[in-house]
């Protein structure tokens, strides 16, 4: 594959990224948000858990400047 990666010079960029890079993927940061918002909660079962962890995912889907900074905290996107 790198080899015909190679060959189309020009057109194609290869990125070495480390095989863990939590700072390159925006995942991490929005579960980081997740986490936070959850803080330590008491959970009598598992269904409470998952609601707790929807209602976070929500309120992150519903702050597009949330979202924007996850992503722009990797620095691999530029604005514009």
């Amino acid at each position: 594959m790198r080899h015909l990666i190679c060959a189309d010079t020009g057109r194609i960029t290869i990125l070495q990224l480390s095989v863990y890079a939590p700072d390159l993927n925006p995942q991490v940061r929005v579960w980081s948000l997740v986490k936070r918002g959850l803080g330590s909660p008491a959970a009598a079962d598992l269904s409470q858990i998952t609601r707790a962890v929807q209602h976070q995912l929500k309120g992150i889907a519903y702050c597009s400047e949330l979202i924007d900074g996850c992503l722009a905290g990797t620095g691999l996107i530029t604005d514009g």
